[in-house]
């Protein structure tokens, strides 16, 4: 199954974030404050070629009950995770 993160889906509040497209030193920086930028309500769909477990962990850590996430596709070379914010 292919994503196409690169087209935004603003109508329902979800917008897209291709960490592929990110230098690796600035990727986690650029996450948060993408994530920091969004409303109550509001999803980013991340698009990445492996599982950032790590991540995951310092989101929980920093967000708390304050993020929903849920994979949408979890597949070799092919990660697709919707980040909600819910407060």
């Amino acid at each position: 199954m292919t994503h196409n993160c690169s087209t935004p889906n603003i109508s329902n509040g979800s917008y897209p974030f291709d960490a592929r497209g990110v230098a690796k030193r600035f990727r986690h920086a650029a996450i948060f404050g993408a994530l920091e930028s969004l409303q109550a309500g509001e999803t980013m769909r991340f698009c990445n070629d492996h599982d950032p477990l790590p991540l995951l962990a310092q989101l929980e850590q920093r967000f708390g009950n304050g993020i929903k996430i849920s994979y949408v596709a979890r597949a070799p070379g092919e990660v697709v995770i919707d980040f909600m914010i819910v407060n």
